[in-house]
């Protein structure tokens, strides 16, 4: 049979061609290994250089961006102010405007009265003057109630008068006519 050495021999031989085909293979690995490493190592420093004033720049942005948000907010709430101010403004000169037409109704009301004492007889004026203050709001009370009463027509007069028979297009000489009654006016003072 064939001699242990020289199989021995044989593989010491197949390792060493093996491991050397692997070397061979291995190194442009290794080199392409060793070119990344070196890249690496360049990013890492630029990192190392850039990376702070970055981070820096960052901070500093947000810090803006809070204080703009801030700024913002402030606006608001004084637009927010502005807006109360208009509409208290608004409530304002809207009673404003109801007490200029309270005192404008008043003010009709006062020349109206003036020019109603004006127009009246003078007997009348003259009684109504020594009349005291309660007997004049009767009296103007009692004579709004009679003029009302005037307007007024009650179904039963017409039952009553037999002119709801006549012709309407015919004028009707039976209209109501208004009686004072005479506790109404007082008789004119003829000693002075």
């Amino acid at each position: 049979m064939i001699n242990p050495v020289f199989w021995l021999g044989l593989s010491i031989l197949l390792v060493a061609f093996s491991l050397t085909v692997f070397l061979v293979a291995a190194l442009p690995a290794l080199q392409e290994i060793a070119r990344a490493a070196r890249s690496i190592e360049k990013l890492i420093d630029t990192l190392r250089r850039e990376l702070p004033p970055t981070l820096e720049a960052i901070r500093l942005t947000g810090m803006e961006i809070s204080d703009l948000t801030d700024d913002v907010s402030e606006g608001v709430k004084s637009a927010g102010q502005v807006v109360k101010q208009v509409d208290q403004g608004l409530d304002s000169a809207k009673k404003q405007a109801q007490k200029a037409q309270v005192t404008t109704k008043s003010v009709f009301v006062g020349v109206k009265a003036a020019w109603s004492n004006l127009t009246q007889s003078p007997s009348t004026r003259r009684s109504s003057e020594r009349l005291s203050p309660i007997q004049r709001k009767m009296r103007s009370s009692r004579l709004q109630k009679t003029s009302f009463d005037q307007n007024r027509v009650e179904p039963s007069a017409y039952r009553n008068n037999e002119s709801y028979l006549e012709d309407p297009r015919q004028p009707s000489n039976s209209t109501p006519h208004f009686q004072p009654n005479s506790e109404d006016f007082e008789q004119p003072d003829t000693d002075g």
